[in-house]
């Protein structure tokens, strides 16, 4: 899971998108070392629950709720999934029940209130359908942003610059949108969180394996290999010149390296090994079997979290509308 930040240009009157601009600065200040190599898109739609019609005084005690956000997005780079990110549930109990006790206000479990989570990319473009036609008292479907262009390689970096344009529920163009990625070495892309080798012979025994699982780094040395890595993206965005002050920047955002602590979390806990094994076993027999095990189409997806963080990122900056 590389470390990632995501920048937006607004678009205004004048300059519809700084797309010309940027490709021409990142070749005229890196040469030869910024090579082509594809392109890619990306499709992000949001969608907001109805406005209550009751006025906030008739929630007392409780306060008025607060808007509630899904947002769906794919990316050509993740082909494996899509990603959905939506508001924690944030319903009060009712303190006017009989017999029911005072409890204290609902807590989100995580930093930004908001929920990651993978799926099918076809489950995705499904799942959003279903609540467009079948939700639509209650959700409201508020645009489609879509980008795309050129990716290159520079060095130890992976840049992807993009026009950024609206469709849903008017066409007009928003801006430009650079994408940089940190392919050097880091915690988030070791062989510590790869699956590990096996024997080969179904049975899910680990071969010898050069992955050293003594050390598992703790959630400070994430933070502040994510802190070290934003300073070198940004860093690298600098030399790009940009200075209108509109640019918005998606880094550090609230929930960012979540999946990555979690799964070191795992691999602290004593007997990962032969879990990980059994639960390896368990997969081939079904497939050699034809049969389908668990979350069904995870057997398919190596890494469900892949990308997710850049999920948030891009989530992040494409809130308009709201």
């Amino acid at each position: 899971m590389p470390i990632t930040g995501v920048f937006f240009i607004p678009s205004t009157p004048n300059a519809p998108n700084a797309l010309a601009t940027l490709s021409e600065r990142l070749r005229s200040s890196y040469g030869d070392e910024a090579v082509p190599v594809g392109r890619w898109a990306l499709e992000h739609k949001l969608m907001r629950d109805t406005s209550s019609c009751l006025p906030a005084s008739a929630h007392a005690p409780n306060p008025p709720p607060q808007p509630r956000y899904m947002q769906f997005l794919s990316l050509s780079h993740y082909p494996n999934h899509g990603f959905i990110y939506a508001s924690e549930s944030t319903d009060q109990p009712d303190t006017n029940a009989p017999g029911l006790a005072q409890q204290p206000p609902r807590k989100p479990s995580t930093q930004s209130g908001m929920i990651m989570s993978t799926i099918p990319l076809p489950s995705c473009s499904t799942l959003f359908q279903h609540f467009v036609r079948a939700c639509e008292p209650l959700w409201c479907h508020r645009h489609t942003v879509t980008a795309g262009g050129t990716t290159y390689d520079v060095g130890d970096f992976r840049v992807r610059i993009g026009e950024v344009r609206q469709t849903q529920p008017m066409a007009r163009a928003r801006g430009t949108v650079v994408e940089i990625e940190w392919r050097g070495p880091s915690i988030a892309s070791s062989p510590l969180l790869s699956p590990l080798p096996t024997d080969g012979d179904g049975s899910g025994d680990y071969a010898d394996s050069a992955v050293d699982l003594s050390f598992i780094p703790e959630d400070s040395d994430i933070d502040a290999e994510y802190a070290q890595t934003a300073e070198l993206i940004r860093e690298f965005w600098s030399r790009f010149g940009v200075t209108d002050k509109g640019v918005q920047e998606a880094i550090l955002v609230p929930d960012v390296g979540r999946e990555l602590k979690a799964k070191l979390h795992q691999r602290r806990q004593s007997g990962w090994r032969e879990l990980e094994a059994k639960r390896r076993q368990k997969k081939n027999e079904a497939a050699a079997l034809g049969r389908s095990w668990g979350w069904g189409w995870n057997e398919q997806d190596d890494d469900p979290d892949a990308g997710v963080d850049l999920a948030r990122q891009y989530m992040e900056i494409f809130r308009f509308n709201r």
